[in-house]
């Protein structure tokens, strides 16, 4: 390619190569990139189109969340197709109902797949990037024959919880399967076939994710919220988290933490939003007052309360 600068700026050299990729002009000698060109690269990123230009350079981009990748063309609602003359509606009709026909059973599958798992992902108000790596994982497990012999939806459940295991959100089965209706022993048991079968390596979730999600619902204060990561943070010393579920030590700790603020919730309140039992509650509650030697300070704090009930 011709151009009109006959020599380096830089050093004198006559040598200029033009690189048609990055649409730049280089000094072979001293490496300056002495001018820089715009290149078309086919795409019209401006996304502004003259009324008698053909729209043929925009379109979607490509989504893991779609059976086809977005990339497929539909011959057309049937909404529109009826407000086509008699004979067009026939026909159109016709290819749309061949175009169902000689879709695969893997296409179909898809299809009602990402449907749940849009779904079940908008329940549980996760991010666009889970969602994405979720559509992913279950398209693999799609195409190794894993599905077969469990419901959709517990498959679509457990590549949702893995996706959130990757990406540190922190998420219950209790609550996958409240969004998913799905038994919370199925999707664990599914989560866990296909981690294994995947090979995924997921981080082992920590009581201290739990805490703000849960401390936002039963609206607690700040303080209660940072009282609860600093006995979290005493009971990892004391090795007191080791081999319990992450939402039931994080809910005690927040319920602890509750009552010496004088901020009470009852053990039913904390045991629900953190989708475990009562007595779960009352297990790790009497651990950590005994582990961290806690309960004189219960003890005080209700005797204060007590008093102001009192005096009022």
């Amino acid at each position: 390619m011709s151009t009109s600068i006959k020599k380096c700026p830089e050093c004198g050299s006559i040598h200029l190569t033009y690189d048609s990729h990055l649409g730049e002009i280089i000094c072979n000698d001293c490496g300056l990139v002495v001018e820089e060109k715009m290149v078309d690269t086919g795409v019209d990123l401006s996304g502004k189109f003259d009324k008698s230009e053909k729209k043929g350079r925009g379109g979607a981009p490509m989504s893991m969340q779609k059976f086809d990748k977005g990339l497929t063309t539909n011959v057309g609602e049937i909404s529109d197709i009826y407000r086509l003359e008699p004979k067009q509606t026939r026909k159109f009709l016709r290819l749309k109902k061949w175009q169902e026909r000689v879709s695969t059973s893997i296409e179909r599958n898809l299809r009602l797949a990402m449907a749940e798992l849009r779904v079940t992902a908008s329940y549980l108000n996760l991010p666009n990037v889970v969602k994405d790596e979720a559509a992913r994982i279950y398209n693999y497990v799609l195409q190794r024959g894993l599905v077969r012999g469990r419901s959709m939806e517990s498959v679509i459940a457990a590549c949702l919880y893995s996706a959130c295991r990757s990406y540190n959100i922190p998420r219950t089965l209790y609550e996958m399967a409240t969004a998913s209706d799905v038994e919370r022993k199925e999707i664990g048991r599914t989560y866990r076939f296909i981690i294994r079968k995947l090979g995924i390596r997921v981080k082992q979730s920590s009581p201290k994710d739990y805490v703000s999600r849960f401390s936002s619902v039963l609206k607690l204060s700040p303080k209660t919220q940072n009282e609860a990561l600093k006995l979290l943070k005493e009971a990892d010393k004391v090795e007191l988290t080791s081999g319990r579920g992450p939402a039931g030590i994080s809910a005690a700790a927040l319920y602890v933490a509750a009552l010496m603020n004088d901020e009470k919730k009852t053990q039913r309140e904390v045991a629900d939003i953190a989708g475990i039992t009562e007595v779960t509650i009352r297990n790790r509650y009497k651990e950590l007052i005994e582990k961290l030697g806690l309960e004189k300070k219960i003890k005080e704090k209700e005797a204060e309360s007590k008093k102001k009930k009192n005096d009022k």
